[in-house]
């Protein structure tokens, strides 16, 4: 199983996990609310996708605190 990050505002692909030894709790992901998990979590062809935020996007919305209101502020 290969766990995928990609940044939720651009799409880049952040980096992959892919090792056999990697469970959840690992991962940190039994910290997250069951809605986290719904938003951020997605499964395909038994791989898992995560989506979180990226360096550059971060600093966007660091520089342009009105970006928190948007799911998506780069097209």
């Amino acid at each position: 199983m290969a766990v995928h990050y990609h940044c939720r505002h651009c799409r880049s692909e952040i980096g992959t996990i892919d090792s056999p030894l990697m469970d959840a709790e690992r991962l940190g992901l039994h910290t997250l609310s069951a809605e986290e998990r719904r938003n951020m979590i997605s499964y395909t062809q038994g791989h898992v996708h995560i989506q979180t935020i990226c360096e550059d996007c971060q600093e966007s919305l660091k520089r342009n605190p009105d970006f928190h209101e948007l799911d998506q502020f780069i097209q």
